[in-house]
């Protein structure tokens, strides 16, 4: 299954650079990194990228991160997953930019 995370400009250029990422401030801050299903991620764009433009969406196949990964509940309990160790440039599957479009981004067909 592909999971995602949303990245900005900024971070996606790091990760490219650097070869991976602890994530973004939220993630720092909770101590893991946030990512979304696909029935997630156009809601976690609406509600943590409102307006933001020049963002990429990350495509990473979760059985790949091993146990590293955990699936724990978030919003109304619903389970996201979350990466409890960097990101690494080699993880990722896929990046697409995402755009924003009268004030709502375009997602590429998710699966």
């Amino acid at each position: 299954m592909l999971i995602y995370k949303i990245l900005r400009g900024p971070e996606w250029a790091a990760l490219t650079a650097d070869g991976s990422t602890a994530g973004a401030a939220v993630d720092l801050a909770d101590g893991f990194i946030h990512f979304s299903t696909p029935d997630q991620a156009p809601e976690t764009a609406a509600r943590h990228f409102a307006d933001a433009d020049g963002l990429w969406l990350i495509a990473v196949e979760s059985d790949s991160l091993g146990d590293a990964l955990k699936w724990e509940p978030s919003r109304g309990g619903e389970l996201f997953p979350h990466l409890y160790r960097p990101l690494r440039i080699t993880d990722v599957a896929w990046q697409k930019p995402l755009p924003l479009v009268d004030g709502a981004h375009v997602f590429p067909g998710l699966t």
